[in-house]
């Protein structure tokens, strides 16, 4: 892992370490396969969130490096909840949340961020407590409604990208700004192809909770 942290290579002069290069490709094919529904989305994103911890740690986002922490638990959720949720015709089953559902993200979001990013100011974790938490909550959000089968997930996705670009430039991260805003495409061409998909299976969700 140190060799990989260390060694990599130059971009318009800024250097992009094999760890965050692997990581960060992982972490757009984890979109690309979320996008078709694959089981496979949940093995590649612990692979990619193993990487980008230690890049995050070495760039001194302890909130950013946390969260992958979380993520990695929460895959191993989303894998096995996606294996349960298989229909033979339509694959993966999602569907779109009630206005609580919503209502309760936002809230979380809200809530969660003030709170993180208290804690990281107050240990000096984080050079920029406020949007590394933000990335913190909102990263972790996503999964979780990921592994529930939410389609809202996109949305939230694309509200860390807003937040994650200019944070990643400022960490001198470019080949992470520059995937955040491949991710931004990914992430709305997902957000069409699961609204598809819920409107396909709406009538044997309604049966189904998370």
């Amino acid at each position: 892992m140190h060799v990989l942290l260390e060694q990599g290579f130059a971009v318009f002069g800024q250097k992009v370490s094999w760890a965050e290069f692997i990581g960060q490709v992982f972490a757009l094919v984890v979109v690309y396969l979320a996008q078709k529904r694959s089981l496979w989305t949940w093995p590649v994103q612990l692979v990619s969130v193993t990487l980008l911890f230690v890049v995050y740690l070495s760039a001194q986002l302890g909130g950013t490096a946390a969260r992958q922490v979380v993520i990695a638990l929460i895959t191993l959720y989303g894998w096995w909840a996606w294996t349960r949720r298989r229909d033979p015709v339509f694959g993966v089953v999602v569907r779109k949340g009630t206005a609580k559902e919503r209502l309760a993200v936002a809230v979380a979001f809200v809530l969660g961020t003030v709170g993180f990013a208290l804690v990281l100011d107050a240990l000096d974790a984080s050079w920029a407590p406020w949007p590394d938490a933000a990335l913190f909550v909102g990263t972790v959000l996503a999964f979780t409604l990921q592994g529930f089968g939410l389609v809202e997930f996109w949305l939230v996705w694309l509200v860390v990208d807003a937040i994650g670009v200019p944070l990643q430039i400022q960490s001198g991260l470019w080949f992470s700004a520059f995937v955040y805003t491949i991710f931004a495409v990914l992430v709305i061409r997902g957000w069409i192809d699961w609204n598809r998909a819920a409107k396909r299976t709406a009538p044997s969700v309604k049966a189904v909770t998370p």
